[in-house]
């Protein structure tokens, strides 16, 4: 049997669109940037989603409940973790919990060739933008002819475990460009943020659950044999086997 070249096209095509998928993000890069939040249509730029994230080998996803209000297996199984309440159940559950992150649509001084992107951040940059945001000092810092740019300071200090991010707002305004039909040009091609990542069905996340689940009892049996590691993981899979089974049982 031969190629199906349209399946060839079709899959190329997902490259194609993941490809520019990964460019419609912005990270900041360790030491000091510029940056300009863009005004949005709807007068909020800031959107909040909730992920899943260590199931496995998986991808962080959408969480279908916490999004979407829609049957989520994997919150389910969480829940029924922490109602187990030993200190194994606990673990997993809080690894597997989901997880808020949020993004705003900016343009990263120097690089304005590139267009708007999405700045994904945690919950303390969140804060310090909103604190900024409401302080009457500095009014609308995404204002197109006179609002604020947005120094932003990434790395880890010493004795740190992970990076952090302070913002200092810049003393003048500004506008966002200086010609108004670029300025326009941006506004119109803002990625939307809510078709960037995919939105998993509770089918495909009860799966990915399955599968993880199975992975971890692999694991156990691979063990046998080393007294000390199978031990630990028994203990540890005695607890999570009895919460995935009443969940797939309830």
């Amino acid at each position: 049997m031969g190629i199906d070249m349209s399946k060839m096209k079709e899959k190329l095509a997902s490259l194609n669109r993941k490809g520019a998928e990964k460019n419609n993000f912005w990270r900041p890069k360790d030491g000091e940037q510029t940056i300009r939040i863009v005004p949005t249509a709807d007068g909020d730029p800031f959107k909040e989603f909730w992920f899943h994230y260590n199931l496995g080998n998986n991808t962080p996803f959408l969480s279908p409940k916490k999004n979407f209000g829609d049957e989520c297996p994997l919150d389910d199984f969480v829940r029924t973790l922490y109602k187990q309440g030993d200190p194994d159940s606990v673990k997993m559950a809080k690894n597997l919990s989901a997880r808020q992150r949020f993004f705003a649509p900016v343009i990263v001084r120097g690089e304005e060739e590139q267009g708007v992107r999405i700045w994904g951040f945690g919950r303390m940059a969140y804060q310090e933008l909103l604190n900024l945001v409401l302080n009457p000092d500095y009014g609308d810092i995404t204002d197109v002819d006179n609002g604020t740019d947005l120094v932003i300071t990434y790395g880890k200090p010493a004795g740190a475990q992970f990076p952090q991010t302070s913002i200092t707002p810049r003393r003048r305004t500004s506008p966002l460009v200086e010609d108004s039909d670029e300025a326009s040009r941006l506004l119109d091609a803002i990625p939307d943020v809510t078709t960037l990542f995919e939105r998993p069905s509770s089918d495909d996340v009860g799966k990915m659950l399955h599968d993880y689940m199975t992975s971890i009892d692999e694991e156990v049996s691979a063990s046998e044999g080393d007294s000390t590691t199978e031990a630990t993981l028994t203990s540890e899979d005695n607890s999570v086997d009895s919460a995935f089974n009443e969940l797939v049982n309830s």
